[in-house]
């Protein structure tokens, strides 16, 4: 049975389009009128559900996901082309061969792109 997370949303459809564009993905079911979107799963398996609800987001995430990429400064240019935003600009942050950069939707969700070390496959633990 695959995980999936739930993310909260004033507004569904910007993050559904949002999501599906940045991982090239595709929208599962949408139940109760847009209530709640789930979408297909990306290239590690991660499954995303958006829930409507009314209050906005306030303060910082508590978790987080990591979107996995080829490469950084192009998928940096992509979320802010969608809308997204870099967190932190300028700043790429490594560990032992391990780079990522903190992000955030259109919503101000934190997220982070994720490049792998050299040599380690979609199974290895992530150091952050």
């Amino acid at each position: 049975m695959p995980a999936y997370i739930v993310l909260d949303t004033q507004d569904p459809e910007p993050l559904v389009d949002f999501y599906c564009k940045l991982q090239g993905i595709d929208v599962l079911l949408t139940l109760r009128d847009g209530q709640w979107t789930a979408l297909t799963p990306n290239r590690e398996g991660l499954m995303l559900v958006l829930q409507q609800v009314p209050e906005p987001k306030v303060g910082k995430n508590r978790a987080h996901f990591d979107v996995v990429v080829d490469e950084l400064d192009a998928a940096t240019a992509e979320v802010e082309r969608l809308g997204g935003r870099w967190l932190e600009p300028g700043r790429t942050h490594e560990l032992e061969g391990f780079s990522w950069r903190c992000m955030a939707d259109p919503e101000g969700n934190e997220f982070c792109l994720y490049l792998m070390a050299p040599g380690m496959n979609n199974d290895a633990p992530l150091p952050h």
